[in-house]
């Protein structure tokens, strides 16, 4: 069975636009909060070994620092997650501009991205729908893209995001959650202890603007190598390039080709403090890792305490970053007639 949804105010935006909050409780007090603004993920109670649960998504308390924010926190990230470089690309021939966000290149999808709309939410049985349509041309893109967005919480602690999406023109799209995870706790500390899992033998090398080379590099022998289980600060200070160019870890981890399209295990982190353990499964091709890096302290979490650089992880399930502009990628390309369709699971337990 999936869980019950409550659905409440939650505040409106300055234009007097309401924004709704959705509570997702399962029989075991597992629960997601998830908003209509952003479709962002502002909790995620989840159990310890001891049975206590704990909110392991970092967030604010207003509505108002989620309109200020620029991390994304909890946010459903698009039209595009991650980097396009130049904020260019070329399609059939014709060449887009998008909104410069990161200069010199645009990042998840502009200024008014996906998770800066309020969506459009109801509840369909045993999951949260949300969608939204974005128009052609904004923040650049071509096509009117119709987008939906649907949370389940189900009875084993299982959260699942299914992502649809159809247009009217060529265009392209990638699609993801960007939470930032704790599993000791929202506000509890630097996640360096945290033991993480990454099912993925290669990874993408960028420049110094985070954009992809085009060269896949074997993990092997890095400290990028997480095949089995090992502390995520445990390599972290190692003075390798990849590291100092984004202060930690933000890596573009490419999943197993022969399993591309099918739901399978991406990635595993476990808190041993509390024994909170986190699968990720997805059908998408590869999955970002990155440590917080950009968390100075500026973000008051809703706990009342300050972020800092290492509070959090995301494993952000996604295509690669610029793939528009890199053909030797898995293609990003939406066209009409066909539908874009995307599930990430993340899975909860204890041990």
């Amino acid at each position: 069975m999936a869980a019950k949804i409550e659905r409440e105010a939650y505040g409106r935006l300055a234009d007097g636009t309401a924004v709704e909050r959705f509570i997702l409780a399962n029989r075991g007090g597992t629960s997601a909060a998830i908003i209509s603004y952003g479709g962002i993920l502002t909790a995620l109670n989840v159990a310890g070994r001891d049975g206590r649960h704990a909110n392991v998504v970092l967030g604010f308390a207003r509505l108002e620092d989620y309109v200020e924010d620029t991390a994304s926190f909890g946010a459903i990230t698009g039209r595009y997650a991650g980097r396009i470089a130049g904020a260019r690309f070329t399609l059939d021939g014709v060449e887009y501009r998008l909104a410069c966000n990161s200069p010199p290149n645009a990042i998840h999808g502009g200024i008014r991205r996906f998770g800066k709309v309020v969506w459009q939410a109801a509840i369909e049985g045993e999951a949260l729908a949300l969608s939204y349509v974005s128009a052609d041309g904004e923040e650049g893109y071509p096509g009117r893209l119709a987008v939906e967005v649907r949370y389940t919480l189900t009875d084993d602690d299982t959260l699942a995001i299914d992502y649809r999406a159809t247009t009217d023109r060529p265009t392209v799209l990638n699609l993801t959650n960007h939470a930032y995870f704790n599993l000791a706790g929202e506000g509890s500390g630097d996640v360096y202890g945290h033991e993480a899992m990454i099912a993925a033998d290669s990874f993408l090398i960028v420049d110094d603007t985070s954009i992809p080379t085009g060269e896949i590099r074997r993990v092997e022998g890095t400290p990028f190598d997480f095949r089995k289980p090992k502390a995520i600060g445990a390599d972290i200070r190692i003075g390798h390039e990849q590291i100092m160019r984004v202060r930690g870890f933000d890596q573009t981890y490419v999943l197993p080709t022969d399993t591309a399209g099918a739901l399978r295990l991406a990635a595993r982190v476990r808190e041993p403090a509390s024994g909170r353990v986190m699968e990720v499964h997805t059908t998408e091709p590869a999955i970002q890792f990155y440590t917080g890096n950009s968390l100075t302290g500026r973000h008051l979490g809703v706990g009342g305490l300050a972020y800092r650089q290492g509070d959090a992880f995301c494993l952000e399930t996604q295509h690669f970053p610029d793939s528009p502009n890199h053909p030797e990628f898995p293609s990003t390309v939406l066209r009409p007639g066909t539908s874009f369709r995307s599930r990430t699971e993340y899975r909860f337990s204890s041990r």
